[in-house]
C-alpha cells in the first residue's frame, strides 16, 4: 500500500488505465488514437546509463492485435523540481523507441504554481522543444454531478482533491466523488477515500462526516464497514453520538452540523421550527439539500413552494 501521496496518486492509474486516455482526451481536449486494451509497463527507463531515470507510471494503448497505438509516461508532480524536468525527455524518447510508436508525458499536479512551472516547453537546444501536458487545478473539472462522477470514478476523486476545499460549493464535488465510490470494490473505495480526505480541511471534513452520518451514504456496505473503522474521525463534539441509527433527532443534529460548517446562518427560531419536525422522509430531504442552499429560508420554503403556516 502506497505511504506517500506521491505514490498513491499514481495508484490510480494503476487501478484505472484508462484514466489516462481520459486526463489526455476529454480535460486536455488532445486526440487520442482509438484503444481496445491498456497495458502497464516496466517504468524503468535507466537502459545502461550510471543515473537511475525511473517514471512513476507508463500507460500503452494498443488495438485489438494488442499492438502499441500511443505511450503514456505519467509523472505524480507534487513541487517544482528541475531534475524532474531534465529526465522526461529521456523517458519520453525511450518509451518511443521501446514500443515504436507515438510517447507523450502527462504530470500529473495538485497545484498551481507547479503546474505553471510543468507546463513550460523543455529546451533541448537548437530549437528543439518538448512539450508535457499537465493537468492541474486550473483544467481539472469539478465534478458536482453524482452521476457524471459514477461515470468516471477516477477523475472525481481528482476534481475532490483538488476543489473539495473550495468556497462555497467544494463540499458537492466531494460528496459527488464519495457517492461513486460506494459503487467501486472496497479495496478502491477505501483507497480512494484516504486520498480526498487527506486534502480535506477540518470544515468539509466536519460536513461530511455529518453527511455520512446521516444515513445516505450509510447505505452501501463500504460506507458502513469504513465508517465502523474510525476512517471518518471525531465525534463532533459528541453531539451525534449514539444518535446515528435512523432517529430523527440524530439526523437533525446532523443536519444543523452540516449548515454550521457550510457557515450556514440558522437563527433560533428556524432551528426551532427544524427540530419540531417530526417527519423521518422530509429530514431526509433537508439533509440531501443542505450541501447546497444558500439560507436556511430556501431550505425551509423553497422557491414555488406556498409558505408554511406558523
Amino acid at each position: 500500500m502506497p505511504t506517500t501521496e506521491h505514490e498513491a496518486l499514481a495508484e490510480l492509474f494503476r487501478f484505472q488505465p484508462a484514466l489516462a486516455v481520459t486526463l489526455l482526451r476529454d480535460v486536455l481536449g488532445l486526440s487520442i488514437p482509438l484503444a481496445t486494451s491498456f497495458e502497464l509497463q516496466e517504468t524503468d527507463f535507466t537502459q545502461t546509463m550510471a543515473t537511475e531515470y525511473r517514471a512513476d507510471r507508463v500507460v500503452v494503448l494498443q488495438d485489438q492485435n494488442r499492438h502499441p497505438l500511443l505511450g503514456v509516461v505519467v509523472e505524480v508532480q507534487r513541487a517544482i523540481d528541475e531534475r524532474k524536468r531534465r529526465a522526461w525527455p529521456v523517458y519520453l524518447t525511450a518509451l518511443g523507441a521501446r514500443l515504436g510508436c507515438d510517447a507523450v508525458v502527462l504530470v500529473l499536479c495538485l497545484d498551481d504554481e507547479t503546474a505553471g512551472w510543468a507546463a513550460r516547453p523543455i529546451d533541448l537546444g537548437f530549437g528543439q522543444m518538448i512539450l508535457p501536458q499537465v493537468v492541474g487545478p486550473g483544467v481539472l473539472p469539478a465534478i458536482r454531478s453524482p452521476k457524471k462522477a459514477a461515470r468516471w470514478p477516477e477523475l472525481a476523486v481528482l476534481s475532490a482533491m483538488t476543489h473539495g476545499n473550495d468556497e462555497p460549493d467544494g463540499l458537492k464535488t466531494v460528496l459527488a466523488a464519495m457517492v461513486a465510490l460506494a459503487r467501486l470494490d472496497d479495496e478502491r473505495a477505501r483507497f480512494y477515500t484516504d486520498l480526498i480526505l487527506a486534502r480535506m480541511n477540518e470544515r468539509v471534513r466536519r460536513a461530511l462526516e455529518a453527511w455520512m452520518m446521516q444515513g445516505y451514504q450509510y447505505q452501501s456496505d463500504f460506507a458502513r464497514k469504513y465508517y465502523g473503522q474510525g476512517k471518518i474521525e471525531g465525534k463532533i463534539e459528541g453531539k451525534i453520538e449514539g444518535k446515528i441509527e435512523g432517529k430523527i433527532e440524530g439526523k437533525i443534529e446532523a443536519l444543523l452540523l452540516l449548515l454550521e460548517s457550510r457557515k450556514v446562518k440558522v437563527t433560533k427560531a428556524q432551528e426551532s421550527r427544524l427540530r419540531a419536525c417530526t417527519e423521518e422522509e422530509r429530514v431526509d430531504r433537508w439533509l440531501l439539500s443542505a450541501v447546497s442552499v444558500a439560507s436556511v429560508t430556501e431550505l425551509l420554503d423553497p422557491p414555488g413552494k406556498p409558505r408554511a403556516r406558523r
